[in-house]
C-alpha cells in the first residue's frame, strides 16, 4: 500500500491521524474501529475508517476515556455531562493562567513606560510556568545521600521500577520533605461512612466502566480526602481491574493543570500508558542497580525509556505474578 491508495496500511493511518499505531490497535480491540485485513493479514484502514479514527482522536484529545468516547459514538449521553463539566474546568483554570500572564505582560510593559527595565528573571517568567511544589533532598538508602531535585511537581507523577529498586523509600522521603504531603499505603480500606464526594466520584468512575469495589472506594477516598497539598499512592493500581485501572487514571487526567499533584507507584501500563503520557505529567524512574532515580521523557529512544517499558506490565499479568517472590536456591 501506499499514501495514495484509497485504503492506508496501520502506520499511514496513524501519520495521518496523529496518533501511535498502538492507539489504532486498541480502538480496534475495544470494538471501535474494524479495519479489514488485506490478503496477507494486514489491516487496512479506508475513507470510513479515518472518518471515525478521527472522531475518536477528537474525542481523546478532550479528555474522554474509551468508555466514554464508545458511548458517544452511539448517541448515549449518559456521564457526558460530568465529562464535559471536567473538560470546562481545565479550559478555566488555562484561561485563569493566561489572564494572569496577560497582566503580567501588561504590568511589565507599564513599568517600561514608566523607565524601568524589567529583571530577567522577569521576562524568563514569561516562559516559563512557576513551579507550585519544587524542592531538592538527600536520597535515602540505598543511594547513600545523593542529592535529587525533585524540580516542578506535576499534576501527575509516575515513580516506576524493578522490584528492590527503592521506589517506596523514595517515596516516603517525597512525603518526608514535600510540605503538606501525605502517603496512601497498601494498607488502605474503604470506611464504612462514605461522604458525598466520594460517591460522586464513583459513580462517575462506574458511569465510565469501573467495576465498584472497596479497594476503588477506598482508593478514591484518598484522593478526595481534604488537607494534603500533595499525594502520594502507593501501587495505586492495587485491587483494580484493568477497566477500573483506565477510568482511574482517565478521571485524574480530566483534573487538568491545576489538580493537586499526585504521586503514583505503579508497575500496570493501563495506569502508565506510556504513548498517553502529556505535558502535565511526569515519569520518574528507579533503576534497579540502584542508581539515583532518574526523570525520563516519555518518547521512544529517549535515555530510560525501554527500562520503565520492561518495569510495566497489563493488569492481567500482574493480577496473576500478584506476590511472587523471586527465589534462588541456596548452594549445597
Amino acid at each position: 500500500m501506499n499514501s495514495s491508495a484509497p485504503f492506508l496500511s496501520v502506520s499511514e493511518a496513524a501519520s495521518q491521524l496523529g496518533v501511535s499505531a498502538k492507539a489504532l490497535r486498541l480502538y480496534e480491540q475495544r470494538g471501535l474501529l474494524a479495519p479489514i485485513r488485506s490478503a496477507a493479514g494486514w489491516r487496512a484502514y479506508g475513507p470510513d475508517d479515518m472518518g471515525r479514527a478521527r472522531e475518536i482522536a477528537a474525542l481523546r484529545r478532550l479528555g474522554f476515556s474509551l468508555a466514554q468516547v464508545s458511548r458517544v459514538l452511539k448517541g448515549d449521553s449518559t456521564g457526558l455531562e460530568a465529562a464535559l463539566a471536567a473538560h470546562q474546568a481545565v479550559l478555566e483554570d488555562r484561561l485563569r493562567q493566561l489572564v494572569e500572564m496577560i497582566e503580567t505582560v501588561a504590568s511589565l510593559r507599564g513599568g517600561l513606560a514608566r523607565g524601568d527595565t524589567p529583571t530577567i528573571a522577569n521576562l524568563a517568567g514569561l516562559a516559563v510556568r512557576s513551579p507550585e511544589v519544587s524542592v531538592a533532598f538527600d536520597l535515602p538508602h540505598p543511594w547513600g545521600g545523593e542529592r535529587f531535585e525533585l524540580g516542578w511537581v506535576r499534576p501527575l507523577n509516575y515513580i516506576v521500577g524493578p522490584l528492590g529498586s527503592g521506589k517506596t523509600r523514595l517515596a516516603h522521603r517525597i512525603v518526608e520533605t514535600v510540605p503538606n504531603a501525605a502517603f496512601l499505603g497498601l494498607d488502605r480500606s474503604a470506611s464504612s461512612a462514605v461522604d458525598i464526594n466520594v460517591e460522586r466520584t464513583l459513580a462517575w468512575l462506574v458511569e465510565d466502566g469501573a467495576t465498584p469495589s472497596s479497594a476503588l472506594v477506598a482508593l478514591i477516598a484518598g484522593l478526595e480526602a481534604v488537607g494534603p497539598s500533595v499525594l502520594v499512592i502507593d501501587m495505586i493500581e492495587q485491587g483494580l481491574d484493568q477497566a477500573t485501572q483506565e477510568a482511574t487514571i482517565a478521571h485524574l487526567r480530566r483534573r487538568g493543570p491545576g489538580g493537586r499533584p499526585v504521586f503514583m507507584l505503579t508497575r500496570s501500563n493501563a495506569i502508565l500508558d506510556l504513548e498517553a503520557v502529556g505535558s502535565d505529567e511526569a515519569i520518574i524512574f528507579c533503576p534497579a542497580n540502584h542508581s539515583p532515580p532518574t526523570y525520563v521523557a516519555p518518547y521512544p529512544g529517549t535515555p530510560g525509556y525501554e527500562a520503565v517499558a520492561t518495569c510495566l506490565a497489563s493488569p492481567d499479568v500482574r493480577a496473576r505474578t500478584e506476590g511472587v517472590i523471586a527465589w534462588r536456591p541456596q548452594a549445597a
